[in-house]
């Protein structure tokens, strides 16, 4: 099979939303009046981000979640990606499987597939996404990581550290029971990403980011974009694994589950500010988007991010955010 017939079998569909998709040397978006484009891009290598034997039909999944992810926390809604995919050889055994999971996802958040390339190479997975987001008096209602307050609440969606945990477990490093690592395995190779919360949060929210290389890491990015410090209560902690229990507890010390909800990675959910005066409506805005949402501590005045037990003290520990480089 060409690189021509490898599009059409398996990429190739009717546009509904774009001007033009797939088939020309350019896709062409238009956005609704009044709005912004988002765009953002991800690169997912064999090896990097996901492990040989990854289901492709979740391989799929992520490639485009995690950029749908960084839509959510735009408060974007999404119009169209491109997919720029590397391959070994044609493998019509992965291809149909990968595509599959691929597009569910975008047709459930009806996101097109516009475009891209192919080539032989080493596995590597690039996809673009292409959002819109209103702009009401010259103003953008995009959620940004520079709008955090002193005395904002500080919340999360979602679980946290549960991607961490299963990949610990598959690299041998814990013994999760089988029950349970199909549970975090889920979280690592089918992140849901939170696009009806970003959309709720518009006008609502002062930041915002999608935890992808762990909370305190990405929570830095929007303390220092907003010139601000901010303070996380250990004991709000505790709840936010999904694979919480005493199975979890016989298999994984206490010290190691916090690490992972504080820089496990892999996590994709929202991380956001708020006025504290507003902590029904963000209530609000979780329920009519279906997501639950934390409240794990405040911004304030004070330098730097700081982990407290219950008493306030800080709690210190060796966290860092993922990065390919160092």
């Amino acid at each position: 099979m060409g690189e021509f017939d490898l599009i059409a079998r398996y990429f190739k569909r009717p546009v509904r939303r774009a001007v033009l998709g797939v088939g020309d040397d350019c896709a062409l978006l238009q956005p609704a009046a009044g709005c912004l484009l988002a765009i953002s891009s991800d690169m997912l290598v064999q090896g990097r981000h996901f492990l040989a034997d990854t289901d492709p039909y979740r391989l799929g999944h992520k490639a485009l979640a995690v950029n749908l992810s960084d839509l959510a926390a735009c408060g974007a809604q999404p119009l169209g990606f491109t997919l720029a995919l590397a391959l070994p050889d044609v493998d019509a055994a992965w291809l149909e499987p990968f595509s599959r999971g691929l597009l569910a996802l975008a047709d459930e958040h009806d996101c097109e597939l516009v475009g891209g390339d192919t080539t032989r190479g080493p596995l590597n997975i690039c996809i673009t996404v292409f959002g819109e987001v209103p702009a009401v008096g010259g103003a953008t209602q995009a959620l940004l990581r520079s709008g955090a307050r002193s005395g904002d609440d500080l919340y999360v969606s979602g679980s946290l550290g549960d991607a961490r945990l299963a990949l610990e477990t598959l690299r041998g490093q814990w013994k999760l029971a089988p029950a349970l690592l199909k549970r975090a395995r889920q979280r690592l190779e089918q992140p849901t990403p939170r696009l009806a919360l970003g959309r709720s949060l518009r006008g609502l929210a002062s930041a915002a980011i999608d935890v992808s290389d762990g909370l305190l890491g990405d929570l830095a990015h929007v303390l220092r974009a907003s010139g601000v410090g901010a303070r996380i209560e250990a004991t709000a902690l505790r709840d936010l694994l999904a694979c919480r229990g005493t199975e979890l507890d016989a298999a994984v010390p206490a010290q190691h589950q916090r690490d992972c909800v504080l820089a496990g990675g892999d996590d994709y959910e929202l991380a956001f500010t708020a006025p504290a005066e507003r902590r029904a409506d963000v209530l609000a805005a979780a329920r009519d988007s279906g997501t639950p949402v934390t409240r794990i501590g405040q911004i304030d005045d004070g330098p730097g991010l700081r982990v407290l037990d219950a008493a306030g003290a800080a709690i210190s520990g060796a966290w860092a955010a993922f990065d390919h480089f160092s």
